[in-house]
């Protein structure tokens, strides 16, 4: 199978590891999505993400000479909504005053600061100065 740079494919997830997880694109063709391409959000645990077997949407976006092919599903995801049309309509709001299921308080407050840390840990990558800078502090 004859994979093209920036097209995107339906796979087949077949393996995960810490550092990312092995989607199957097509016959014999196998790639690695890493775990900084897996969600649009920091993922911390991968397995949260995704599970082996699992039917996903990936986009290739390198293949080396050596056969490697690099996959995003992040990327594929983006460019699934650029391509999506857009309403000219706003969206509309509705104010739900049913609590979301049965979630307790306590449950609700760890979604939130588990969200927070997340944003804060990015928000903390993006504002540190990047290593082996030429600038010099005077």
């Amino acid at each position: 199978m004859q994979v093209e740079v920036g097209k995107i494919y339906e796979g087949k997830v077949t393996g995960i590891t810490n550092f990312g997880a092995f989607v199957e694109i097509g016959a014999g063709a196998t790639g690695l999505v890493h775990i900084s391409e897996v969600a649009l959000e920091y993922v911390k645990d991968i397995r949260e993400h995704l599970k082996v077997g699992e039917t996903v949407k990936v986009k290739v976006t390198n293949v080396d000479p050596s056969g490697k092919i690099g996959l995003s599903i992040k990327q594929a995801i983006k460019q699934e909504e650029a391509s999506a049309p857009k309403s000219k309509r706003p969206a509309e709001f509705v104010w739900d005053k049913k609590p979301a299921g049965d979630i307790s308080f306590e449950e609700k407050l760890n979604k939130f600061k588990q969200a927070s840390e997340e944003k804060m840990h990015d928000l903390k990558r993006s504002m540190e100065p990047k290593r082996g800078s030429n600038r010099k502090n005077y």
